[in-house]
């Protein structure tokens, strides 16, 4: 075994789910969703783990390019073989041919990853999905939190309408936190995340609709950046939720957020009336009334998780929320040391003994209180 072992982020998320199965807290499948593997893979590591240690989780080839990775002129002789000459054909068909008429032999699943980067989607349709089940309860709170925006007449025509933008805990049915918003947005959720790391930690993994806040269409066009490296860039939800180490798993329907979706149901009817009592009319009065009415809520219809523990992870020393919880831009210093941005303008002093940021790439960071740093 290695004397000193590295461990990038997502190597050490599995190694936390890993040292949970090794206690009996956490059973295959649940550790299968909530690192995004097969269950199969997870027990494959699983095994490794325990024969050599945390080693086992950093990849030996990391930084290496395959030795038989695809060049880009043969990726793009099967996209034009795939958009023109063999158009309309199946991915397995497609493969089939490459190799009998062009000489080329690639997997089925390469194939299809080529032609689904370039946004070509098999024209043979799928089989029917089965027939959904009802999924069991995880074990810990805070392993998985259900999210989703509630456009409704919550005032009852006494002001506007509102999103109510809220979550709630897999495992106990507990709403950590929910706010009242004009109208489903990125700073809405930015808000309710930031509340919720800051009163119970950072949740394992979130469950969420495939809504544009959350993750980015397959039918939007790559820039050329993007092109040039590989992969498309995350939305600004996105990679908040990658910095905080959170799992991002996308439903394919309502029906797989059926608690999510019976909360905004039991909103619907307890909510409004309290605020119909209240006499709200307005999206201040609607959020102060909810700050009273959650903890009702939760006392009255929550249940005990099967294990006690919490999953919630707290943040690292040194975490500033500020340099997290923030929308994140990158621009160029223009020759005057000015950075523009929309239609402010933000001088760049002298700092650190550097005279001049000129034609510097940099970072700038608008906050959740309007702010804007560099």
């Amino acid at each position: 075994m290695k004397e000193m072992v590295t461990l990038n982020r997502k190597e050490q998320k599995r190694l936390v789910v890993l040292n949970q199965m090794e206690k009996g807290k956490m059973i295959g499948r649940e550790a299968a969703e909530v690192l995004d593997l097969s269950l199969r893979h997870v027990r494959r590591i699983l095994a490794v783990y325990r024969k050599e240690g945390a080693a086992a989780l950093a990849h030996g080839n990391r930084g290496r390019k395959p030795h038989n990775a695809l060049d880009e002129s043969g990726r793009k002789q099967i996209l034009d073989l795939g958009q023109r000459t063999y158009a309309g054909c199946n991915n397995q068909h497609f493969t089939e041919l490459l190799a009998e008429r062009e000489g080329i032999t690639l997997s089925r699943s390469s194939v299809r990853c080529i032609l689904l980067k370039a946004g070509i989607r098999s024209p043979r349709k799928r089989r029917p999905p089965k027939h959904c089940s009802r999924r069991e309860r995880y074990p810990q709170e805070g392993m998985l939190l259900q999210t989703d925006g509630s456009r409704h007449d919550w005032l009852e025509g006494r002001g506007p309408w509102l999103t109510l933008v809220g979550a709630v805990d897999d495992t106990t049915g507990k709403t950590p936190y929910a706010l009242f918003r004009e109208q489903e947005d990125a700073q809405g959720y930015f808000l309710l995340l930031h509340q919720i790391v800051t009163s119970h930690g950072i949740p394992m993994a979130l469950y969420h609709d495939r809504h544009g806040i959350f993750e980015r269409s397959k039918s939007e066009p790559e820039s050329l950046e993007e092109q040039l490296e590989g992969k498309r860039k995350p939305t600004q939800f996105g990679r908040l939720m990658e910095e905080l180490g959170i799992t991002s798993i996308s439903s394919r329907s309502p029906q797989a957020r059926g608690r999510i979706e019976r909360l905004w149901g039991t909103f619907q009817d307890r909510l409004v009336s309290e605020l119909r009592l209240a006499g709200a009319r307005t999206i201040d009065e609607a959020n102060q009334l909810l700050r009273d009415f959650l903890p009702r809520h939760n006392q009255k219809f929550a249940i005990p998780a099967a294990q006690p523990d919490s999953a919630y992870r707290q943040p690292k020393e040194g975490f500033t929320h500020d340099e997290v919880f923030c929308f994140k831009y990158y621009r160029t210093v223009g020759s005057d040391n000015v950075v523009h941005f929309g239609e402010h303008r933000l001088q760049i002093l002298p700092t650190n003994g550097r005279l001049s940021y000129a034609r510097a790439r940099v970072e700038v960071h608008e906050r959740l209180d309007g702010s804007l740093a560099v």
